[in-house]
């Protein structure tokens, strides 16, 4: 794994996060559409990726995905899928998007409960860009492993 620090990815991932939101916006009207992720924190080292939380009515989640895969986003492989979660992704762009697709009020929002515990947290921010830092040039499956055991963490204490 590689990291970036906060100024070599943020302010295109916010640029980027902008466009991508209004696309959503324009096809799925009714959806919730958040920056997640660690380009979302001040401060957080990232692999420069961009994550886009999409929230949606229960009844609107099949046909939301259905929408967003007529944009170019498909199902990303080796990930959860449930009736409340989907994640997907696209190339279109230099930089890497996915959007986790969440039926509102779900377990699922939990994307948003981490992003707001590290913005509100500098010490919890720190231990997260130190876990990254240690993972530096590990492979992805170790990386992964690694993040989940502390987002866990940090999800039972909040």
């Amino acid at each position: 794994m590689k990291f970036l620090l906060p100024d070599e990815y943020q302010p295109a991932a916010t640029h980027l996060f902008e466009r991508v939101a209004e696309e959503v916006r324009r096809h799925v009207p009714e959806s919730r559409i958040e920056h997640v992720g660690a380009s979302a924190v001040p401060g957080a080292i990232s692999k420069g990726d961009l994550d886009v939380f999409v929230g949606v009515p229960r009844e609107r989640f099949e046909q939301t995905i259905g929408a967003l895969g007529h944009l170019g986003y498909s199902v990303k492989a080796d990930t959860l899928r449930t009736e409340s979660l989907c994640m997907l992704e696209t190339h279109r762009y230099p930089t890497a998007v996915a959007l986790q697709v969440v039926e509102n009020g779900s377990r699922f929002e939990m994307f948003l409960t981490f992003r707001d515990a590290l913005r509100r947290d500098a010490a919890l921010l720190c231990q997260y860009n130190d876990l990254k830092r240690a993972c530096e040039g590990l492979g992805e499956d170790c990386y992964r492993t690694r993040k989940a055991a502390f987002i866990k963490g940090v999800l039972a204490s909040h």
